[in-house]
């Protein structure tokens, strides 16, 4: 069985830009109320945090980290991307060839508390 996760960069989350505090800079980060009730727990910016930094030892976007991350997992067949723009589409595809370490696996995973199910019946 293959998966295709569905928000597989947490509602912009994984791109760095949101802020635990006044949510972030662009509109989205500000008004996105569904993100913030899925997202906004401590140990989703310690994630993210760390995201931001092995993208910045590694010169790539933290989204392709994210992505590389997921496509790692697993059963995971594709992910679900939205690229509002043809610039993320690009990031989105070099992020395939995007390996990561044993150790930056675990180093993305450490602070990760698992979510409850949402949406489901």
């Amino acid at each position: 069985m293959g998966l295709f996760p569905w928000e597989s960069f947490s509602a912009g989350l994984s791109s760095g830009n949101r802020k635990k505090e006044g949510f972030g800079e662009t509109v989205r980060a500000k008004t996105d109320e569904l993100g913030h009730s899925r997202y906004y727990q401590d140990s989703d910016f310690q994630v993210v945090d760390r995201v931001v930094e092995l993208a910045q030892k590694r010169g790539v976007k933290p989204t392709q980290i994210a992505l590389a991350w997921l496509l790692h997992q697993p059963g995971v067949t594709a992910p679900i991307v939205g690229a509002s723009k043809i610039e993320h589409l690009k990031e989105a595809v070099e992020a395939v060839d995007l390996v990561l370490s044993d150790q930056e696996r675990k180093f993305l995973e450490e602070p990760y508390k698992p979510h409850l199910i949402i949406g489901h019946r």
